[in-house]
């Protein structure tokens, strides 16, 4: 049997649906304006419950009194002239007043779960605080957890979130190792997976435990509001710092506390070394140094990986070659080293006579090596000379010529990194999960907080010289070209590059038509803004401008090879 269709009425919701929502808009507006009256009913029905309450705890033998107060005062209200008015308007107003929505109380004290976790934190620290032959012992077995923890806040799962715990003076807080173990104790009572900070105050015999939010991960590569000679590696926790920068972040624009990393003559850490795991994020780290570095100077960058991720810097303003294999890295150092000799000598001799350094020598050079292992792999296989060793002029001498060296490796190759780069690179960075150990081997001093061991790409530890260690994460930086890159990543990159004084596709003779011109007419390698390219370091040393640079050095040196 054919099934009959349902009548329209009943098939057709529209209706329905407006019906719903008109009834809905009613009801709305039905409670915004007898809502004064619902008001007063609960405020009457509170104060009534509040008096049956007086009444039933109210002695016997003193109701009668209470009775005869409470008719006398209605009588005197009864004779007084406007007195029933003005004792309708009391008792509205105190109705009103009593039937006022209120937030919910809070518990004045730990709930059952939470003393449970304070409980079983104060036993847990008894075999590390407590001595035989004290008298009056802070931590004993089933003691008195509330007189040792002075401030303690949980977050909505129930776990710890601050904690400040009292321990003896007899404590041998200024011992390292004692330190460790109380605060791996904490660590895995107050829950894993969380990045702790641990305060110890000797003078008071207090240690403050508090979690750290985790860092601002959406704030990619930009303009940062930075003079000459101030490179801004990442950001960490506003107390670290004693200032902030403006960034934009998404839509918003907020002040952020950074890491700033100083360079030039005046440093005190002129160099810097970057280790981490693979896919950690040095390889974004040492992208964004040389965003920053060709605002102000040269760039120099060698890719021992050779997987292309300076590809974007090819043949960019500023940029004087990117090398990914050995003999354009050994020929790119040597130039450098000679670069920085002849930035000295010239340097000198400006000052003997009394006056000033020229220009080409003031002008900052960064050397950026990424993997500098994997070449002094290759260069042992090939029994030529270890890269590493090429940068012991630059790393000795290049704080007074305006040379800077940035090195970035994998961690576990620290031990194949040369004396001179452990030796002259004073700020560090330490990113990607790391234990305490493999943190401090590093930086010199251990982290002040638990790592973790799920970071997200450019998280870790920094430290410049003998300063503190402090959390970082590196804005995003990554490689244009990447088709994993988001939109709006790769467009914060390009927006960063300088203009293209080369064509680094392409050949001179078959770009452009094969004139050695680039579209705009200009000669491959012009610089647009003086016309003729500027006459560098490179030039003084291999002769007039436009004789030699290091790429082309690297490419004879490859001729002469084969």
């Amino acid at each position: 049997m054919a099934r009959r269709p349902l009548p329209r009425i009943l098939s057709n919701s529209a209706p329905i649906a407006r019906g719903r929502e008109f009834a809905r808009t009613a009801a709305d507006s039905a409670a915004d304006v007898f809502h004064p009256l619902i008001t007063i009913s609960r405020g009457l029905r509170r104060l009534l419950a509040a008096g049956g309450r007086r009444w039933s705890t109210t002695p016997k033998e003193r109701r009668g009194t209470l009775l005869f107060i409470a008719g006398g005062s209605v009588l005197a209200m009864a004779v007084v002239p406007y007195g029933p008015l003005l004792a309708v308007i009391a008792v509205m107003a105190a109705a009103a007043w009593a039937g006022r929505e209120q937030p919910p109380e809070e518990p004045a004290g730990p709930g059952d779960e939470e003393t449970g976790r304070l409980r079983a934190l104060y036993e847990a620290l008894v075999p590390y605080f407590a001595v035989e032959g004290d008298p009056s012992p802070l931590y004993a077995h089933d003691g008195d957890w509330e007189s040792v923890f002075a401030e303690y806040e949980f977050d909505d799962g129930g776990r710890l979130s601050r904690l400040c715990l009292t321990y003896p003076a007899y404590f041998t807080d200024g011992e390292a190792a004692s330190r460790d173990r109380i605060e791996q104790v904490l660590y895995a009572k107050s829950g894993r997976g969380r990045e702790y900070h641990f305060t110890w105050h000797e003078e008071s015999n207090r240690l403050v435990l508090a979690v750290l939010p985790p860092l601002p991960t959406d704030i990619a590569a930009q303009r940062f509001v930075a003079t000459q000679g101030e490179t801004v590696l990442g950001f960490t926790d506003p107390d670290a710092v004693q200032r902030t920068l403006p960034v934009v972040a998404g839509e918003e624009v907020r002040d952020v506390p950074p890491v700033v990393w100083r360079t030039g003559p005046r440093s005190t850490e002129p160099h810097l070394l970057a280790l981490g795991q693979p896919g950690a994020g040095t390889t974004t780290l040492l992208r964004a140094v040389a965003l920053q570095a060709l605002a102000h100077g040269d760039v120099l960058v060698i890719d021992g990986s050779g997987t292309g991720e300076y590809a974007c810097l090819a043949g960019r303003a500023g940029v004087m070659g990117v090398e990914t294999g050995l003999s354009g890295a050994l020929a790119t150092l040597e130039w450098a080293a000679h670069e920085t000799e002849r930035r000295l000598i010239t340097a000198n001799r400006a000052r003997q006579v009394g006056q000033q350094a020229p220009e080409d020598t003031r002008r900052p050079l960064w050397i950026i090596l990424d993997r500098p292992t994997a070449l002094a792999h290759l260069a042992a296989a090939e029994g030529r000379e270890d890269p590493q060793n090429l940068l012991q002029v630059p790393l000795r001498h290049g704080r007074a010529a305006y040379v800077t060296v940035v090195v970035a490796d994998q961690l576990d190759s620290t031990a194949l990194l040369g004396e001179p780069v452990l030796t002259h690179t004073r700020a560090r960075v330490v990113l990607g999960p790391a234990a305490p150990e493999e943190v401090q081997a590093v930086l010199g001093a251990p982290p002040h907080t638990t790592p973790t061991s799920d970071v997200p790409p450019g998280r870790g530890y920094a430290r410049l010289g003998g300063g503190p260690v402090l959390r970082l994460q590196v804005p995003a930086t990554p490689d244009p070209f990447d088709d994993a890159t988001s939109e709006a990543h790769r467009q914060a990159v390009l927006a960063l590059l300088p203009e293209r004084t080369v064509l680094a596709a392409a050949p001179p003779e078959t770009a452009a038509g094969g004139t050695g011109e680039e579209p705009g007419g200009e000669p491959a390698g012009a610089d647009r803004a003086g016309g003729a390219r500027r006459a560098t370091g490179v030039d003084v040393l291999f002769g007039a401008a436009g004789s030699a640079t290091p790429r082309e050095s690297a490419v004879e040196a490859g001729r002469a090879e084969g």
